[in-house]
């Protein structure tokens, strides 16, 4: 029997936004959320008993600015990675994939 998989976007939304030093409700309100609700629907995420569709994922990415794929990394190295690629060109990435390959 394999272990039980863990959902990693909730932990990775939290860490987000708290790396951008913002709140529940403040990232709900940028998000568009009314501020009545904005707290308690972002929370919702962040403990995993709901999760955004994709436009809301991607404008949660955007706000947080972060990839949406960091979301649904697993690993702290995978997910750090993740964000250091989306800030190098296309060039730069590029050239990069064929240096891991050994090209």
């Amino acid at each position: 029997m394999s272990e039980k998989q863990i959902n990693p976007l909730p932990l990775r939304l939290k860490q987000a936004r708290k790396a951008m030093g913002i709140s529940q409700k403040q990232l709900g309100i940028l998000l568009g959320m009314e501020p009545g609700t904005a707290s308690a629907r972002m929370n919702h995420y962040e403990k995993g008993k709901h999760t955004p569709d994709y436009t809301t994922l991607k404008a949660m990415a955007d706000e947080l600015g972060v990839p949406v794929a960091y979301f649904f990394c697993e690993s702290e190295s995978t997910a750090e990675l993740l964000c250091l690629l989306e800030k190098m060109t296309e060039k730069e990435r590029e050239l990069l994939v064929k240096k891991v390959k050994n090209e």
